[in-house]
């Protein structure tokens, strides 16, 4: 069976070795970068299976080293290290196309954790394992199988994410989906993790398809419990 490939893009030495030394021993290959330049021709050089990205570099902004390598890859799992851990900053980084984010300093067993879930999610994108039609509603049409939308605002990019996200949603309509279970079937994570993440997709996901992102008629929250997909509303 072949190795996971993972491009790791860290300039902290100290943590480099020590994420190296551990992603290696879970039977990863590793591709080490202390700059953006060097990520982005290792990333250019050959096919990984994920990013792990740091985002204050010497070189270059991790933002837009992400916006880079998701424009070229639009299904790439990228996990997102980095010192900031403020909202904004969490935000930003899930704008530009990450599909995860773990603020410095973190558990060693939840980053393991977190890798093996992006990892194992790549098994679900393979097109043998992809639906083939294309789901309509609210003036939207995305393609499951080529991660694309076509929405009134314009033709969007799906991360894996994304899409596998819309897929529970999709197959769920109407139905409330609590946190612990949108975090299991998406994400791989146990039900208890505390992240930001979840919201954040909503958010995405809100912008994406909601007529008025802030008074959302689809991707619904149900406060207390989690999150409902309703694909026709009710008329009020």
């Amino acid at each position: 069976m072949k190795q996971p490939h993972i491009l790791l893009v860290e300039d902290e030495t100290h943590i480099a070795q020590g994420l190296i030394f551990n992603l290696e021993h879970e039977g990863y290959q590793i591709s080490h970068a202390e700059t953006g330049a060097a990520a982005l021709k290792i990333f250019a050089a050959g096919r990984c299976d994920m990013v792990i990205l740091d985002l204050m570099l010497p070189d270059s902004n991790g933002i837009e080293l992400c916006r880079q390598m998701r424009k070229v890859s639009p299904q790439l799992p990228v996990l997102i290290l980095t010192a900031l851990g403020e909202e904004q900053d969490r935000v930003a980084g899930l704008a530009a196309g990450a599909d995860d984010y773990l603020a410095k300093p973190f558990s060693l067993d939840e980053f393991l954790l977190r890798v093996r879930g992006m990892l194992r999610r790549l098994e679900w994108y393979r097109p043998s394992q992809v639906r083939a039609e294309a789901y309509v509603f609210a003036g939207s049409r995305i393609d499951l199988k080529n991660l694309q939308a076509e929405t009134p605002r314009g033709e969007v990019r799906l991360t894996e994410l994304e899409g596998r996200m819309l897929t529970v949603f999709f197959d769920n309509d109407g139905e409330t989906l609590t946190r612990a279970q949108l975090l299991q079937s998406v994400w791989g994570l146990a039900g208890d993790t505390e992240t930001r993440t979840l919201d954040n997709f909503i958010v995405r996901l809100r912008k994406y398809f909601e007529e008025d992102p802030t008074e959302p008629k689809h991707f619904l929250t149900v406060r207390g419990r989690g999150y409902r997909f309703v694909r026709e509303p009710e008329q009020g």
